[in-house]
């Protein structure tokens, strides 16, 4: 036993030993090794000496300031982050706790590109006042717009076509002024639409079944429309039960809430007017153009309108006018006019048509169609007979940002024949919707080939397909009903959704590399040019949702994050959803920003891989109104 416990004191004696000789070597290394790297930086100094012994008792935010202690050939370690969303989308350092207040009930309806006090400003000649005028950077709100109280999730598609909630958009002003035209009436808690128009007493289905005794509504052949002045737009409504899209546009309150009433139908729809500068859509874009007494002066101003009209016409395209001075004949007394003065109104519209090379294809009592050639080769020639409109120069026939308008006739793309259609001719709807854009075939637009169109049209459906498992409300048909895409390149994403009860706003933001929005066009969707360092020219509650690819990124050093998400905020339904795609650090600082607009989000994987640097992020508004009017009813 004692033999046994003598061993074991030897060996634990030895162990100790071992693990001392083990230690000081390691500590010797060590040592070694420091010294060798401080020999490798320049040696030992009074400076980094100092620097060594106050780093470990800073706290991290003063570690920026010691490095001024550091001798010149000594390399600081560098603590800045490489992937900063600030680096690529301005972001002001309050941005991140920033919370945004209701704004005045008052402005519950704001537009703020189409503010009515500050359109009286501007010269009335034209209707210049009535055009786009957005506010100063240091004019924007920073509030979010509320919903009128009482706001109710709208009706769905196709019911929203006939009802609309009379708390979602509270005037009466048009069941009165309209009364006897069928526009809009006031049943109990709602607004009916009969589908009725100053034109059209007997329903918008009669009027547009007797335009297709004229013309061929049914082949596919007519798929995308414009309609100009378009009251509450159920020329547009009823149209697309026959599978065409239609532009309805109109001025802000020429009568109040008329293009308000059309978005809450679920129609698409934007504020805009005939005045100075070209309509905000590409040459060549409509298969159809349409004004039921909409009181644009066409015959003014050399033609110029009616020039306007004719450059976003496709070759071969269609106008459509009703109402004076057509059937003049018959209407003039009711009209308050002479029969001398609408005689000569027609007359000067008839010679302007005819100027343009346009071909009257009938009258029939009250409706007058008109076609635009498919090219411009006899009109070349007659350029003899009709000294004006000369034809444009060199300029780009689809800028139409805030761009004049001249009394020019936009050239057609050349061709080689006389039966050849300008720009090539495109397949019937639905086989427009895949078909290669004549536009993409022609080379016409920068970078994109068949190729490129194709796999665009693929990735979209995959991605589409991605949001739906993301997003279940998206998923859910007739959940949505308007629907905008920010960034819509070649409208992949709008495709994707062509099977559901939806309609999508495509915008090519102006500063996008690529202008593909006549592409957009050709493939039968429709869409608007937009800057979103500005407003977009609608109501409020607009959208049920909003896609936005890359719009951050694309924006970086253009303006603020928080400005565009409040214009998001400002255009979408309470409880409607938004998708983001960008780089991460661009949706970390929008994530940061959207609590303060009180919307639910969060941030997903791309759908390809977890490793991508995109990500996805989705948010939903929540539901909140202005607070109950005091004492006083809300409606007008």
């Amino acid at each position: 036993m004692a033999n046994w416990t003598t061993l074991r004191y030897h060996l634990t004696l030895k162990t100790k030993r071992t693990n001392l000789y083990y230690m000081a070597l390691v500590t010797i290394l060590c040592s070694i090794s420091y010294l060798i790297g401080i020999w490798q930086h320049g040696g030992v100094t009074a400076r980094t000496t100092s620097a060594a012994t106050i780093l470990p008792t800073l706290p991290c935010n003063s570690i920026k300031n010691t490095t001024t202690h550091l001798s010149k050939d000594s390399k600081p370690l560098d603590f800045k982050a490489h992937h900063n969303a600030e680096d690529l989308v301005p972001l002001s350092p309050v941005a991140r706790d920033e919370q945004f207040p209701p704004c005045n009930p008052k402005f519950s309806e704001c537009t703020p590109c189409e503010d009515v006090e500050r359109s009286l400003k501007f010269d009335r000649n034209m209707l210049i006042y009535r055009e786009r005028h957005c506010p100063e950077k240091n004019e924007l709100m920073k509030c979010r717009v509320p919903a009128p109280f009482g706001y109710t999730t709208p009706f769905r598609w196709p019911e929203s076509r006939d009802s609309v909630w009379y708390a979602n958009v509270p005037h009466k002003h048009l069941t009165v002024e309209k009364a006897g035209q069928n526009w809009v009436r006031f049943e109990g808690d709602r607004f009916r639409f009969p589908g009725g128009g100053t034109m059209f007493p007997r329903g918008a289905d009669a009027y547009i079944d007797d335009i297709g005794k004229l013309i061929n509504l049914r082949d596919g052949s007519i798929r995308t429309a414009i309609d100009t002045g378009c009251g509450v737009a159920s020329w547009g409504a009823y149209l697309l039960s026959r599978n065409i899209l239609t532009m309805s546009f109109a001025p802000r309150d020429t009568h109040e809430a008329q293009v308000q009433f059309a978005l809450e139908r679920g129609v698409p729809a934007l504020i805009g007017v005939l005045a100075s500068i070209r309509l905000p859509y590409p040459s060549r874009a409509f298969d159809m153009a349409h004004c039921s007494r909409c009181l644009i002066p066409w015959g003014q101003y050399d033609g110029l309108y009616l020039i306007e009209v004719d450059r976003i016409l496709r070759p071969g395209g269609y106008w459509i006018l009703s109402g004076p001075p057509i059937n003049w004949e018959r209407h003039w007394k009711g009209w308050n006019r002479t029969r001398e003065e609408l005689k000569a109104e027609q007359f000067v519209i008839e010679s302007i048509a005819r100027s343009l090379c346009w071909k009257k294809l009938a009258q029939k009592e009250d409706i007058a169609i008109w076609q635009k050639p498919t090219n411009h080769f006899h009109c070349k020639i007659n350029r003899k007979v009709f000294k004006k409109p000369r034809f444009c120069d060199s300029r780009d026939p689809d800028k139409a940002w805030y761009t004049k308008m001249e009394t020019c006739l936009t050239p057609m793309p050349e061709v080689s024949d006389i039966k050849e259609t300008a720009g090539g001719q495109l397949a019937n709807w639905p086989e427009r919707m895949t078909a290669i854009p004549p536009r993409i075939m022609s080379g016409s637009v920068m970078g994109i080939t068949a190729e490129t169109f194709k796999k665009d049209a693929e990735l979209w459906k995959k991605r589409v397909s991605h949001y739906k498992a993301l997003d279940y409300q998206l998923a859910e048909a007739g959940r949505y009903r308007n629907v905008l895409d920010m960034n819509s390149y070649l409208g992949g994403f709008a495709a994707a959704l062509v099977d559901d009860p939806v309609w999508v706003m495509n915008i090519v933001p102006v500063e996008a590399k690529v202008d593909s929005l006549g592409v957009i066009y050709e493939r039968g969707l429709i869409g608007t040019y937009q800057n979103w360092c500005e407003a977009m020219s609608t109501y409020p509650r607009t959208y049920d949702f909003i896609h936005a690819d890359s719009i951050f990124t694309l924006y970086k050093d253009r303006c603020e994050i928080k400005d565009i998400l409040l214009e998001m905020d400002r255009t979408l339904r309470p409880q409607g959803s938004v998708i983001i795609r960008d780089d991460v650090d661009v949706l970390l600082s929008v994530k940061s920003i959207v609590g303060g607009l009180q919307w639910e989000s969060r941030m997903v994987d791309h759908e390809a891989s977890p490793h991508a640097r995109e990500k996805i992020l989705i948010a939903t508004k929540q539901y909140w109104t202005a607070p109950a009017a005091q004492g006083s009813e809300s409606a007008s």
